[in-house]
C-alpha cells in the first residue's frame, strides 16, 4: 500500500470536516424546507456555480476522461458532448434565467406554471417529471458508486484490510464494500445539513481539488522535459476526418480494441450524433437533477445566467489540467502500471487510480485521494439532495400530507435520504462498469427525456397531456432498448427522440390547449422566444406596451462563440502540458478575442 501517515492524515481531516459541517449547518438546514432544499435561496451566484462545478467533477467521470484522453488524444476534447457538456452554454445565454423566473423549489413544481393546476395531462405529467428524475438520479448514485469502488481498491488493497472485515467479501465485490463504506459519510453530511452542507463541502473540496491538479500538472511537465510521448500519429490533434485513424497496435494495441469497443471508430458519424443530438438537449433545458436545484437556488434570474456560466470556467481548465497530468504520467510509464480486471481484460478506467498511486509523491498523493474522493461526495450528495427535493416536495407533501409541520419534513428528508443511497447502492451492485451505465444514461434515458422537455419552452399549443405521452414513450423505449437491440446508445437516440415527438404531438391534440390565463402568465414572466404568436397577442391586447423577446439571433450567436470558448478552456491545458506553446498562443488569443465580444453581447445585456 503505497498510502502513507500524511497521505492517510489528510484524508481523515477531509472526513472528519465533512461530518463537523452536517452538525454545524443542522439547524440552518431545519428552518424550513426551502433553506434544506435550496439554501433559502439567499446563497450567492459565485457560491452555487463553485457548488455546481465540484458536483460535475466527479471521480467516475474524471476515470472516464482519463481514460479517453490516454486513448484519443486530443479528439477526447469532443466525446464529453454526449453529456452534453455545452448545455451548459444555452443555460448561461438564455435557459437559466427563464427557468429561474418561474420560482419554483423542483422541476415537476415548475410544471403547474407551464401546464397549470388542472386539466387533462397535469398529474400525468408532473408524475412522469418526478419518474424521470428518480431514475436518473439513481443511475447517477449507481454510475458514482461503481466509480468510486474501483478507485479506491487501487490504493487501498484487499489484503491489507479482509482480516479486520468480520465477514466474508467475494473478490469482485471488493468495489462495492469500498463504495459502501465512503457512501456512509457522504450520506451523513449532506442529509444533516441539506443545501447549507453541500455548498460549503463542495466550495472545501474545490480549493483541494485545484491544489491537487495543479500538483499533477506540474509532475507530468516535470517528467515530460526528460522524455517525450510515444503516441500514434494524430494523437495531438484534436481535429478529425470521417475516420479516427488512430493506430496503437504497435505501442499499446488494447487500445485499438477499446476504440472497436467504444464504437467511435466512425469518428465523423459519431460526432455528427453527438451534435445533433445535444444541440437539441440543450435546448430542453437542465434534466431534474443537482444542476437544476442550483440554478432554482440562485437568489434571481441574472444570477442563475451568471453562475451557469461560471461553472465552466472555474470547472474545465482545472480539471483538464488532471486529466492531461495523469495521462501523460500514464503513457510515459504504460509498462509500469497493471490495468487488468478481475477476467484480466485491460480496464483503461483504472489508468486514472494506478497512474495516482504509482507516481505521485507523498502528500501530494493524499490531496490528490482527499480531492477525488471528495469529488465523488460532493456529486453523490447534490444529486441526493435533487432525489430528497422531488420525493419530498412533490410526492409527500403533494399527495400525503400537505400540512406537514416543518419538523415532520425535515424527518421525512431524512429517511428519504436513506431511502435513496440504499437504492443507489443496490443499482450499483447491478451495473457492469462505469461507461455502460454512463452511455444508458445519456444516449438512451435523456433520449426520451428530450422531446418533451424542448416543446415546453418553445410551443404555445404544447399541452400537459402532450408531455406526458411524450416522456413516457420516450422513457418507455429507453429502459426497452438495451433489450431488444445492441450497439452504442447514442445511435438509439434518433429513433427514441422520434418516438417521444410522435408521443408529444399525439398527445397534445388529444387534448384541448392549457388554460390561457396560465398560457398568457407564463409567457409574461419568462418571456420565452419560440412559436408564441397567438398567445403574444392576447398578452398585447392587455397590455400594449408588452415586447416580445427578439433576442433568438442573438442567444445562438452568444452559444456558438461559448461553445467555442469551452472548447478553448478544455484543451488550453492540454497545450500548455504538452508543450505545445505556438497552439496555445492561439487558443488563448481565439478565447481573449471572444471574452471581448460576450462582454458586449451577453454580460452588459443581463437582466432579471
Amino acid at each position: 500500500m503505497k498510502l502513507q501517515f500524511i497521505d492517510i492524515a489528510i484524508l481523515i481531516i477531509y472526513l472528519a470536516t465533512m461530518v463537523l459541517i452536517g452538525f454545524y449547518m443542522k439547524n440552518k438546514a431545519k428552518q424550513d424546507k426551502e433553506s434544506y432544499l435550496m439554501g433559502g435561496k439567499k446563497l450567492p451566484w459565485y457560491m452555487l456555480g463553485l457548488s455546481d462545478a465540484s458536483d460535475m467533477f466527479d471521480i467516475s467521470g474524471t476515470m472516464w476522461m482519463v481514460a479517453l484522453c490516454f486513448v484519443y488524444g486530443f479528439k477526447s476534447i469532443w466525446i464529453p458532448w454526449l453529456w452534453p457538456v455545452f448545455n451548459q452554454v444555452f443555460m448561461m445565454m438564455f435557459l437559466s434565467k427563464w427557468l429561474r423566473r418561474s420560482n419554483a423549489t423542483t422541476g415537476a413544481e415548475w410544471l403547474k406554471t407551464r401546464f397549470g393546476l388542472a386539466g387533462k395531462g397535469v398529474n400525468g405529467s408532473h408524475a412522469i417529471v418526478i419518474a424521470f428524475a428518480l431514475i436518473s438520479c439513481l443511475g447517477f448514485l449507481a454510475y458514482g458508486f461503481v466509480g468510486l469502488g474501483k478507485f479506491i481498491q487501487v490504493f487501498v488493497p484487499w489484503d491489507y484490510i479482509k482480516d479486520y472485515v468480520p465477514f466474508h467479501v467475494a473478490d469482485k465485490y471488493v468495489p462495492h464494500f469500498y463504495g459502501i463504506v465512503f457512501t456512509l459519510f457522504a450520506m451523513f453530511y449532506s442529509i444533516l445539513g441539506g443545501m447549507h452542507s453541500i455548498v460549503l463541502g463542495d466550495a472545501i473540496k474545490y480549493i483541494i481539488m485545484t491544489m491537487a491538479c495543479l500538483a499533477i500538472g506540474v509532475i507530468a511537465v516535470q517528467h515530460l522535459a526528460t522524455q517525450s510521448l510515444n503516441v500514434p500519429h494524430g494523437w495531438n490533434d484534436p481535429f478529425f476526418g470521417w475516420k479516427l485513424d488512430l493506430d496503437w497496435s504497435k505501442i499499446a494495441a488494447e487500445a485499438n480494441q477499446k476504440i472497436a469497443d467504444d464504437g467511435f471508430s466512425l469518428f465523423g458519424l459519431f460526432f455528427m450524433m453527438m451534435l445533433l443530438k445535444g444541440v437539441f438537449a440543450s435546448l430542453a433545458g437542465p434534466a431534474p437533477n443537482y444542476d437544476m436545484q442550483k440554478i432554482l437556488s440562485t437568489r434571481s434570474p441574472k444570477e442563475a445566467s451568471k453562475m451557469t456560466g461560471f461553472v465552466s470556467i472555474i470547472l474545465l481548465p482545472i480539471r483538464y489540467t488532471m486529466v492531461t497530468g495523469l495521462t501523460v504520467l500514464a503513457l510515459l510509464y504504460y509498462n509500469q502500471i497493471y490495468l487488468k480486471d478481475a477476467n484480466g481484460i485491460t480496464d483503461f478506467e483504472k489508468i486514472l487510480p494506478a497512474t495516482i498511486n504509482n507516481f505521485l509523491p507523498v502528500g501530494v498523493l493524499g490531496l490528490v485521494l482527499t480531492g477525488l474522493l471528495g469529488a465523488f461526495m460532493g456529486t453523490f450528495s447534490g444529486t441526493l439532495n435533487a432525489a430528497q427535493a422531488y420525493i419530498v416536495n412533490d410526492i409527500y407533501l403533494k399527495y400525503i400530507n400537505p400540512a406537514a409541520p416543518t419538523k415532520k419534513i425535515i424527518s421525512m428528508n431524512y429517511i428519504v435520504g436513506v431511502l435513496v443511497v440504499v437504492a443507489g447502492v443496490f443499482f450499483g451492485f447491478l451495473a457492469k462498469d462505469v461507461n455502460d451505465i454512463l452511455q444508458w444514461i445519456v444516449g438512451g434515458l435523456y433520449g426520451g427525456y428530450v422531446a418533451a422537455n424542448c416543446l415546453k419552452w418553445y410551443w404555445w399549443r404544447f399541452n400537459a397531456n402532450g408531455f406526458f405521452w411524450g416522456m413516457a414513450v420516450g422513457i418507455g423505449a429507453a429502459l426497452l432498448m438495451p433489450y431488444v437491440t445492441t450497439g452504442l446508445p447514442l445511435f438509439w437516440w434518433p429513433a427514441l427522440f422520434v418516438l417521444s415527438l410522435i408521443g408529444c404531438v399525439i398527445g397534445t391534440y388529444a387534448a384541448p390547449p392549457t388554460d390561457m390565463a396560465v398560457l398568457k402568465s407564463f409567457y409574461k414572466n419568462v418571456k420565452p422566444w419560440g412559436f408564441w404568436q397567438p398567445i403574444h397577442e392576447l398578452v398585447v391586447a392587455e397590455e400594449p406596451a408588452f415586447k416580445a423577446n427578439k433576442n433568438f439571433k442573438l442567444d445562438m450567436f452568444n452559444v456558438a462563440l461559448g461553445i467555442v470558448a469551452q472548447l478553448c478552456l478544455t484543451i488550453f491545458p492540454m497545450y500548455l502540458i504538452t508543450g505545445m506553446y505556438p497552439q496555445l498562443a492561439v487558443n488563448l488569443a481565439v478565447l481573449a478575442v471572444i471574452v471581448v465580444i460576450l462582454k458586449r453581447t451577453w454580460w452588459n445585456r443581463l437582466e432579471d
